[in-house]
């Protein structure tokens, strides 16, 4: 009798399962594998690397930004960027030649991900909002995915990676936005290093002394599109293959 009392109290002494809280935890388990999924279309550009959730922080970001300059509603902007792709943990990220052949049903692995949460129907709405294109929240939501793209090709271009203009030339006109094509442009003539390296005087870099911080007007990087990866070499023209949802 002892022993089963002994074992009763261990039992009436478990906590009780919160299956709500469980799926939370699921969900936040599997938001950090997009950690570990790869954007793909990078390995036909030939140089660059990014995973989606790299990915999704900054569209994010740039959304927010975006809605600030046009008036829109910034926090829900955001939200829009940060849940686009969130399905891709269980769908994996389908570049421009794999969607050509496969067909993925985004909605149902959204809505799977988000279920029994509590807050699945506010996520699966974002993500109707931002495939439907219909808000002005949505549609620079959308500008800020093919910026981040923009602002990565970038990079690979000032580092030498000629092939990146065609694809940047191609996604500049998915833009429809005016404050996306307006960051766009500025972006295109700007050096990607400028932010730390630029606005110190060159000086800086042999003797760290202080007082190195050049005038803003005076900063390097502000080359015309293209002039940097051309010194490089010849530039070699592929078949574009670029991740296009549109």
């Amino acid at each position: 009798m002892r022993a089963l009392a002994h074992g009763l109290g261990r039992r009436a002494g478990k906590p009780k399962r919160n299956l709500k809280l469980e799926r939370v935890v699921d969900f936040i388990f599997e938001a950090g594998w997009l950690k570990k999924t790869l954007r793909t279309g990078w390995a036909y550009l030939g140089s660059g690397q990014e995973d989606v959730a790299q990915h999704s922080f900054r569209v994010a970001l740039i959304g927010y930004v975006l809605a600030k300059r046009a008036g829109a509603n910034a926090e829900h902007t955001a939200l829009l960027g940060l849940f686009h792709d969130l399905h891709e943990a269980r769908t994996s990220d389908l570049n421009y030649m794999n969607q050509r052949y496969t067909n993925k049903d985004e909605r149902r692995a959204q809505a799977d991900a988000v279920e029994g949460t509590g807050f699945g129907e506010e996520i699966l709405a974002a993500y109707d909002e931002f495939e439907a294109r219909e808000s002005l929240e949505a549609r620079l939501a959308k500008d800020a995915d093919q910026l981040d793209l923009l602002f990565n090709l970038k990079e690979e271009l000032d580092k030498g990676n000629a092939f990146a203009k065609d694809w940047i030339d191609a996604a500049r006109e998915r833009l429809k936005t005016a404050e996306a094509r307006e960051l766009c442009e500025e972006m295109l003539r700007t050096d990607h290093n400028r932010w730390w390296f630029g606005h110190v005087d060159r000086r800086w870099w042999v003797d760290r002394k202080e007082g190195g911080l050049g005038e803003p007007g005076r900063e390097r990087g502000r080359e015309p599109l293209g002039r940097r990866a051309g010194r490089s070499g010849h530039k070699v023209r592929r078949p574009m293959l670029l991740k296009d949802r549109t």
